[in-house]
């Protein structure tokens, strides 16, 4: 995500919809990965991700520059993707399954030759994901995907760095199982 100038972000904390619209043009394609990545389902990250920037729009004014509005946005997003997941597992009135709640657009890749490893590769890694837990499946998309630091991950999610270490040692720890049994091509 490209940084957001901090006058732009002032005034939009002071009602200025253009300055708004800027900040929404820059993250809402970032927002809508982080969300995707976690919750799983196209419909789902949507309407997260407009929740997300409903809540940007009501609360910029709260915004005091104490971290970046990078990790506000990762904050607030990662929360409500988490909450958008539980509640669709509470709905289902059992354990979300990766069959449950992947969608693959069969136009997000060509059906050429070419892309089929990547296709592959991409059905392999979220399928790893998908047996993660939630939490553990937010860690490792802040961390690893999206490259944030464990300092900055505590901070999003709301948690000690300690338990940020720990739950990235336990996905990989998971992920790395799944690999070696090669349990989770079975779940494609």
């Amino acid at each position: 995500m490209k940084q957001i100038p901090k006058e732009t972000i002032l005034r939009a904390s002071r009602g200025d919809m253009e300055a708004f619209k800027e900040i929404y043009d820059i993250s809402s394609g970032f927002v809508y990965t982080v969300v995707y990545r976690i919750v799983r389902n196209s419909e789902d990250a949507q309407e997260v991700t407009q929740d997300v920037f409903m809540s940007i729009y009501q609360k910029i004014n709260t915004f005091r520059f104490k971290s970046s509005l990078k990790t506000w946005l990762y904050r607030i997003a990662t929360n409500r993707a988490i909450n958008m997941y539980r509640k669709r597992a509470k709905e289902k009135g059992r354990k979300v399954t990766f069959e449950d709640n992947i969608k693959y657009d069969s136009d997000v890749f060509n059906k050429t030759a070419v892309n089929f490893e990547r296709e592959h590769a991409e059905k392999l890694v979220k399928a790893m994901l998908g047996s993660l837990p939630c939490e553990q499946r937010a860690c490792i998309v802040l961390k690893d995907i999206e490259g944030l630091r464990y300092q900055e991950i505590a901070e999003v999610l709301g948690i000690k760095i300690n338990t940020v270490r720990s739950r990235l040692k336990r996905a990989r720890e998971k992920l790395l199982a799944l690999k070696e049994t090669g349990e989770s091509s079975h779940e494609m």
